[in-house]
Formats: structure tokens, C-alpha cells, sequence
């Protein structure tokens, strides 16, 4: 404290230094905090607002990641959209040149199919026998039929479309399912007539004989009469053996040009 004299012939005295002492006042402030209430709310507030900068903090690191992300993912879509673009394009073309090979293997694979059955059949038609027809009774299936059948039975009934084009499995698993969908066996009859019963068993033993032809069955025989004569009319139903590739011999054909 300063002290001003003024009353004249009185002594002048000097001013007393101030004195601090912190542990004095730190004293008088726990003096002034005796209420624990206080103290807690105190405590609590500053925690609080430690807890909500932490929390702001963690928040924007968070945020400022998502957006690094969210970038990198835009930058990489854009990059990738040629690509992909690309990919889709070419699978649509693989599996469009798929189709037709497997339209063009069905069709040679089934091309021999009746000029084997027919020189079978013609060398194992015996003595006193002779054939009125031969046809096939089972239905004539192509890969080309299988493939336009399935695209129109795909766009009658509301629950075979979809939202969206086919994906490449599904193009994959259509392509595959026409080289395995064409069947492989041929049914066919053979109507014919007899004048020797042992010549229709005969006739029978060798079609069954014959690599190209198999499963043959007698299912009908009845006498009738032909150019005043009597005879047994028969009629046989077989089917059409797959040989494996290695057991055919083929040989060049030459045609001479005039």
C-alpha cells in the first residue's frame, strides 16, 4: 500500500513492499471451494468440454478420410468406366461367336448321321426282304432351333424377363446348354415286307449288328398280300448309335470336272 502524508512536519515514510505469496492465495481460493457440489459440477464441465473436443476432433479426422476415399473411388470409376466398357463388349461378342460355333458343331456333328443309317440298313436287308419306308420319328433337333425356341419362350411369360440384360454366366451357361441340348440319338422305323420269317430275324441280328444302330425292336407283324402273293408285313423301331470319332475312317472324295 502507498501512504501520502499530508500534514506538513510530519515524517515521511516509506512504502512497504508487496509481498505475494501463492500459497496464501491458493489458500484463500480452496477457502472460497468448500462446497464438494461445486467441485464435482467443476470437474464434470471441464471434462465435458475435454470430451467434446476430442469427439470434434476424431469427427473431422473421420470426415476428411471419407472424402479422401470418396475421391479415390470417383478418380477410379472414371478411369475403369473405358475399361469395363470394353470387357462388357467384348463378352458379348465371345459369347455371340460361342453360339454360332455351337450351331455349326450340332449341325456337323448330326450331317452323317443319316447316310450311315441308311448304308447300315441296306446292308443288312437280306434275301426275299424288301423295304416300303424309312423314317424318322423323333423330333428333328438343332442347336439353331434349341437357341431361337429359348429366345422366344424368354420374351412370352412376364416371369422369364428381367430388369436388365443377361450377365456374362448367364450368356455363358446359355451358350453351354446349346452344345449339350441337341440330342444325340435318332429315332427311326422301318416298314418293310418278308416272304421268309427266318429272313426278318436275320435282318434284325445284323441292324443290331452295325455300330450306327441299336435298341432294334419288332413292334408290329401282320400277314397281308401283295401282288396276289402272302407276306409278312413288319415294321421295326431302332434308334441311332453315337460312334466316337476314332473308330470312323474317313477318305477324300474326287469329282472330275468335264
Amino acid at each position: 500500500m502507498i501512504e501520502i502524508n499530508l500534514l506538513p512536519g510530519a515524517k515521511r515514510t516509506t512504502s512497504r513492499a508487496i509481498k505475494f505469496a501463492p500459497g496464501a492465495a491458493l489458500a484463500n481460493i480452496g477457502a472460497n471451494f468448500k462446497d464438494k457440489s461445486l467441485i464435482y459440477a467443476a470437474l464434470a464441465t471441464i471434462i465435458g468440454l475435454g470430451s467434446i473436443a476430442g469427439m470434434y476432433a476424431f469427427q473431422a479426422r473421420q470426415e476428411s478420410a471419407a472424402i479422401s476415399r470418396e475421391s479415390a473411388a470417383a478418380s477410379d470409376s472414371a478411369r475403369f468406366a473405358a475399361v469395363l466398357t470394353a470387357r462388357n463388349r467384348a463378352e458379348s461378342a465371345r459369347d455371340s461367336v460361342y453360339q454360332q460355333v455351337a450351331i455349326i458343331k450340332s449341325i456337323d456333328d448330326t450331317r452323317y448321321t443319316w447316310p450311315h443309317l441308311l448304308e447300315a440298313i441296306n446292308l443288312a436287308v437280306p434275301q426275299y426282304t424288301w423295304l416300303t419306308s424309312v423314317s424318322q420319328t423323333s423330333p428333328i433337333a438343332s442347336t439353331a432351333a434349341l437357341h431361337q425356341d429359348s429366345a422366344t419362350a424368354g420374351s412370352k411369360p412376364a416371369a422369364a424377363k428381367t430388369s436388365g440384360k443377361m450377365t456374362s454366366a448367364q450368356r455363358k451357361a446359355h451358350a453351354d446348354s446349346l452344345f449339350n441340348g441337341v440330342a444325340t440319338t435318332t429315332n427311326f422305323r422301318i416298314i418293310g415286307q418278308t416272304v421268309d420269317v427266318q429272313a426278318l430275324t436275320q435282318f434284325m441280328k445284323a441292324l443290331e449288328a452295325s455300330p450306327f444302330i441299336k435298341n432294334v425292336q419288332l413292334t408290329r407283324s401282320d400277314l397281308v398280300v401283295a401282288e396276289g402273293k402272302e407276306v409278312t408285313e413288319f415294321q421295326l423301331e431302332a434308334q441311332s448309335e453315337v460312334v466316337p470319332a476314332r473308330q470312323l475312317q474317313t477318305v477324300p472324295l474326287s469329282i472330275a470336272v468335264h
